[in-house]
């Protein structure tokens, strides 16, 4: 079982082209900008994001330095991961724990956090610059093949629930799974109810035929929460132009990640990040595309304990199987030149230098997320 450590860790800009029909000029091998001056009042969301360090021990309690990361950071809503990935063994119990430590630093620290059960939420969390914590599942395993948990865990808090991680499971194939057998009719049966309970589908790590298939299938709009372009990038990761076009027909809406897998080789840089939502922005349109991290808030400290945790790290996730090509000993699970908590604030400065319009930018950073949200949840 990968604790939660382990998990967090797996918690010049690179020179690119411009893109075909693209903005602006291409990207320039110099140092960000760092202000976005309507970032104060954005609705900043991160899809799919952490608040914690490689220090962490299960169960450890927010530091100090930790919660003010999270007030600063700018962000509005970040929607975190609770219960284990690619494991049904002790899942259900282990996202119990998980929950019950967010509502216990919600209440440590309201003046930072606060809960988010409604779209409502989304608004209040903002307009009262505090983060809204949104409960996401990163594998359907907790929920096993009981579908009346996804009651119990909607009225704990449970917003999300992403169907697969990279392997098969009771709901579908998983990315990493060569047969890509798809969605199963449990997994149809789990989108049923999730719909019911007004509880968004996310197809993040999910086979490509298992996130058609769960498109066609799902009555609601539904989510990539954080993911590449498979255009740009051919991973196992990274979704086609075919699949998050067909979420944005459907209405939901595309995360781009700040991960390895944005660049063939070699650490991804902010221009791998801005080219990544640019292709997302020509495929999906400016309604439909948004940014989810997979990293912490905090910015990594790249000492030599956090290399060999890594490595550590990507080695067993090998051993479990569940690793993905592109993950690398020697390439770390962030972005350098994004390595602050304001890292939103610089994506919206690149994409503002490249005439992306204010509008636009506010989607991206979390208006789109914000919209389907609501929508979704009610």
């Amino acid at each position: 079982m990968l604790d939660r450590r382990r998990f967090l860790i797996q918690g010049a800009l690179a020179g690119a082209g411009a893109l075909a029909g693209g903005w602006a000029a291409p990207l320039r091998a110099a140092a960000p900008p760092s202000q976005w001056p309507p970032y104060a009042q954005a609705m900043v969301v991160d899809g799919c994001g952490f608040i914690g360090s490689e220090d962490a021990q299960p169960g450890e309690a927010l530091s100090k330095a930790l919660v003010e990361d999270a007030r600063v950071s700018g962000l509005r809503v970040l929607q975190t991961t609770v219960g284990p990935v690619a494991q049904y063994e002790g899942a259900y119990e282990a996202a119990m724990r998980d929950i019950a430590y967010w509502e216990n630093e919600i209440v440590l620290h309201p003046d930072v956090f606060m809960a988010v059960r409604t779209g409502a939420d989304l608004e209040r969390a903002r307009r009262e610059n505090k983060i809204g914590m949104v409960y996401q599942f990163q594998d359907s395993a907790p929920i096993g093949e009981k579908l009346e948990r996804i009651d119990d865990f909607q009225r704990m808090g449970l917003r999300t629930v992403q169907l697969t991680y990279n392997v098969r499971n009771l709901a579908g194939d998983g990315c990493m799974e060569a047969g890509d057998a798809g969605l199963s009719k449990f997994g149809h049966s789990l989108i049923e109810r999730l719909n019911q309970r007004r509880v968004l589908v996310d197809l993040a790590h999910s086979g490509r035929r298992t996130a058609t298939e769960a498109i066609a299938a799902s009555k609601a709009p539904v989510l990539i929460s954080h993911t590449g372009c498979a255009a740009l990038v051919e991973r196992p990761r990274n979704k086609t132009d075919a699949e998050m076009r067909a979420v944005a027909q459907g209405g939901g809406v595309v995360g781009i990640y700040l991960m390895p897998f944005l660049r063939e080789s070699g650490q991804p840089m902010a221009a791998d990040v801005v080219r990544h939502i640019e292709h997302a922005l020509q495929v999906c349109g400016e309604d439909h595309v948004g940014i989810g991290t997979d990293n912490t808030v905090s910015p990594v400290k790249l000492t030599e304990k956090y290399k060999r945790l890594h490595a550590e790290s990507i080695r067993e996730r090998r051993t479990l199987g569940i690793s993905a090509p592109g993950e690398s000993e020697t390439v770390y699970l962030f972005v350098p030149d994004l390595n602050t908590p304001r890292r939103f604030e610089i994506i919206a400065a690149l994409l503002s230098q490249r005439g992306h319009s204010d509008a636009r930018i506010g989607k991206v950073l979390g208006g789109n997320f914000a919209r389907v949200m609501g929508e979704v949840w009610g």
